[in-house]
């Protein structure tokens, strides 16, 4: 699959132009850019450097935000999570952790406590501004997305988007330094997404690389200017029964210039029990996900000192 292999869909097509191109994409790729998403330029700019200023400041200030482990918001020091592979290099990034915005009296915290209010930096006030702005763009954007994937899937349109009624959405910004290319460790290492679907604003640099099942070659995505990247998550592989696909990606920054993203992860409500809803692929089996347990250990098991709880799940791992 060459870089330029993964489709291309404008969203300006019309609806059955639409559903053709991305059933193709997401069934056999897994990976999708799409063009006349809807989302403003100039909204992308400011997203982006708002991205670029928190980065930017000084690692004394960062560090008064920085991210626990019974509050999964915050600041996300550069080295800070590593994948539980022995052996394996920390992650080479920073990052800013944010969550679906749950006011602190909101009845659903007495029911699952991943939800509440994010936290933001102090004195920066110009990002809780441009990421809830971004944040609701990437909600529209969604939801056309999940419409369209319940119609190819042959379910109610209506119920499907009704699952993400309070989701469990989060958005991570990322501040990628240069890697020298000798180094053996990763921006982020080989992983899939444990959401249903990922929307990505790449960044020009490169870096972002996925892997076709069955194929050993990692080959770069290479978006066209104002382009979204969509990918496939496990929740959405498991509900689609294994026809859409949930394929590994990484990062590697060799590019010698600083690289910045902002994904946006869409994630079911937490009481949301995600099994196939459409008859399985040949060889597809994976058990049923319970959205706000899954989610719970995906975020414990970053700590390094935390096992996991032995419940087989896929927390996005790949095999050895």
């Amino acid at each position: 699959m060459p870089a330029n292999h993964i489709p291309l869909i404008d969203f300006r097509a019309s609806d059955a132009a639409v559903l053709t191109e991305l059933d193709y994409a997401l069934s056999s790729v897994g990976f999708v850019m799409i063009k006349g998403h809807g989302i403003a330029p100039a909204l992308l700019k400011r997203m982006r450097q708002v991205t670029v200023d928190y980065f930017k400041r000084a690692h004394a200030i960062k560090l008064k935000d920085v991210i626990t482990a019974d509050n999964y918001r915050g600041y996300i020091p550069l080295g800070f999570f590593s994948p539980s592979t022995a052996g394996s290099s920390p992650d080479n990034y920073e990052g800013y952790k944010l969550h679906l915005e749950i006011a602190e009296d909101d009845p659903i915290r007495r029911a699952c406590s991943l939800y509440g209010p994010n936290r933001w930096p102090m004195n920066f006030a110009v990002m809780s501004t441009v990421v809830l702005a971004y944040w609701r763009a990437c909600d529209r954007l969604g939801q056309r997305l999940l419409s369209a994937l319940a119609t190819i899937m042959g379910v109610d349109a209506a119920w499907f988007l009704s699952l993400f009624n309070k989701p469990l959405t989060n958005m991570t910004l990322l501040h990628y330094p240069p890697q020298e290319s000798k180094n053996r460790g990763f921006g982020i290492h080989p992983h899939k997404d444990t959401d249903a679907l990922t929307l990505l604003a790449p960044d020009s640099v490169g870096g972002l690389q996925v892997r076709r099942r069955d194929e050993e070659e990692w080959l770069e995505v290479q978006a066209e200017d104002d382009a979204l990247v969509v990918n496939v998550g496990d929740l959405l592989e498991l509900w689609s029964g294994g026809y859409f696909v949930s394929t590994p990606h990484r990062v590697l920054n060799y590019s010698g210039a600083e690289r910045y993203s902002f994904p946006y992860f869409m994630v079911p409500r937490f009481d949301v029990l995600v099994e196939p809803l459409i008859p399985v692929q040949p060889g597809f089996s994976r058990q049923p996900v319970p959205v706000g347990e899954v989610s719970a250990e995906v975020w414990r098991t970053n700590w390094l000192a935390a096992q996991p709880a032995g419940n087989d799940f896929d927390l996005g791992t790949l095999p050895h």
